[in-house]
């Protein structure tokens, strides 16, 4: 019986895939794969595999949600199977549930089989736990983009007020109305902040500073970027393991050593 397989293909790095992922990718018939994944992950599939890109860019999409909801289901009811492999977790701003409402009112078979999201991976390869007995005992992960029909406003307050650990995803372009939300809602200027640039992948790039100055730091910074804020972005100096301390970062510990 075909099914559909809804597979959270990781943040990037090859080797965090799940293995039941893996093994979606090794038996699907069809694949639509999303910009995001590590493209050698493509190469576990069968030589018959068909292979649909579905990669969006921000104000590009090679192909429209409903277009891609449509080709699911069309798949499935001829008896394939078709893995669904998205950057990520598919329930962590995935678009995942969308997809899983369209094939369960078609009655059509699936299963969901989580990813890392790139909310936990992208702060620990820059050496950011997102909690920490002493920093932290709260963490929300929040889009910088809201479609819904909400107050932003209070709805800002609440998550600033509310929460130890912020993790931002789409959020780059309005890193200064981010931060100006943290300020008033009553982060402290000095509160600390970083931007994780590619996380996991070798080209991951990490920027970090305050409320009041990562803006400028962050100026290069593109998308696809997570960014965190919050104490535990102290961390990064002592815990940061696979990419190179900038030199600022390098001074800094330097100096808290040396008093």
């Amino acid at each position: 019986m075909s099914k559909v397989y809804i597979v959270g293909a990781g943040p990037g790095d090859y080797d965090l895939i799940t293995i039941k992922g893996l093994k979606a990718i090794q038996q699907a018939d069809v694949i639509l794969y999303d910009r995001l994944i590590n493209q050698d992950l493509l190469e576990e599939a069968g030589e018959h595999t068909e292979m649909i890109f579905c990669g969006k860019r921000p104000d590009h999409h090679a192909l429209t949600q409903t277009t891609i909801n449509h080709l699911l289901c069309k798949y499935a009811l001829q008896g394939k199977t078709v893995t669904r492999l998205k950057g990520g977790d598919p329930f962590v701003f995935g678009r995942g549930g969308e997809e899983a409402e369209e094939l369960a009112r078609r009655n059509i078979p699936f299963e969901i089989v989580p990813g890392i999201s790139s909310g936990i991976a992208a702060p620990a390869y820059a050496g950011i736990p997102v909690t920490h007995r002493e920093y932290s005992s709260s963490v929300a992960f929040i889009s910088g983009v809201s479609k819904l029909d909400v107050d932003e406003e209070a709805y800002w307050e609440h998550v600033v007020k509310s929460m130890d650990t912020l993790c931002i995803y789409m959020g780059v372009k309005k890193l200064p109305d981010i931060c100006d939300r943290l300020l008033k809602y009553g982060r402290k200027a000095e509160t600390p902040i970083a931007l994780v640039q590619w996380g996991t992948t070798d080209q991951q790039k990490t920027v970090s500073g305050t409320l009041t100055d990562i803006v400028e730091k962050a100026r290069d910074v593109k998308n696809p970027s997570m960014i965190i804020v919050g104490e535990v972005v102290k961390l990064r100096e002592k815990l940061q393991w696979f990419e190179p301390l900038s030199q600022e970062e390098a001074r800094s510990v330097i100096e808290s050593v040396v008093g």
